[in-house]
């Protein structure tokens, strides 16, 4: 009777060690999903043009379910020994640009980095205390630096690719860099969306190696925005 419950106790045991060590790589493999992906432009439902002509101001606006307008960013971490892609976002985006003769010729785009969230508030709380500082750095803030050729803007829904030269701005520090945006012009609205490559050390931010999860030293800084005119 002794020995049966020595064997008893012995598999217990082997069990919870097995649940200490396994279910964490278990978890990271099986249940920690990666998150969708950034938001690019989208042309579903879009329209043509309602006007060649598109100088003038255009301010951010909330924009509609296929082109939301938000901002974040996409990161690659292993958590628990598993490949996960985080994407974290806001819809606190403001901003206008100024378009003349067809080209973009200034603007700035405002991201109010303390409601940026993913699906893990743990992780958000780290970001908007130790990663970022967001009480102290409460906007992270892209400036256009040079005009931008909209000139050959299509007017029948479907998008173009511009390059934009800029100026982006994390935690007070900023450095100039080049933006693939894709744009389209849907009725009266102009939406675009852009990915900028980013190393986070470049801007102060340390990116977290906690034994259970490490952040890579590079990811994007992501956007959609929806613009009206004034």
């Amino acid at each position: 009777m002794k020995k049966k419950w020595w064997m008893v106790g012995a598999i217990v045991v082997v069990l919870v060690a097995l649940g200490l060590t396994v279910g964490p790589w278990a978890y990271g493999k099986f249940f920690a999903d990666s998150d969708a992906p950034a938001a690019t432009v989208s042309t579903s439902g879009a329209q043509a043009a309602s006007t060649d002509d598109i100088d003038g101001t255009w301010t951010i606006v909330p924009g509609d379910a296929s082109n939301t307008t938000a901002a974040g960013y996409t990161v690659a971490e292993v958590l628990n020994g598993a490949d996960v892609t985080v994407v974290g976002s806001t819809a606190e985006v403001s901003g206008d640009v100024t378009i003349a003769g067809d080209s973009l010729t200034a603007g700035e785009v405002t991201v109010q980095t303390g409601s940026i969230t993913t699906d893990s508030d743990r992780r958000d709380n780290q970001f908007r205390g130790n990663i970022f500082d967001t009480a102290t750095y409460p906007t992270a803030t892209f400036t256009f630096d040079s005009p931008v050729d909209l000139s050959s803007l299509p007017k029948d829904g479907t998008t173009s690719t511009v390059t934009a030269e800029g100026t982006l701005t994390l935690k007070d520090q900023s450095r100039p860099v080049s933006v693939e945006m894709e744009i389209l012009q849907s009725g009266d609205s102009l939406i675009a969306s852009g990915s900028i490559p980013t190393t986070w050390t470049d801007y102060g931010i340390e990116p977290p190696s906690l034994g259970f999860v490490t952040v890579q030293g590079s990811g994007s800084v992501d956007f959609l925005i929806n613009l009206n005119s004034e």
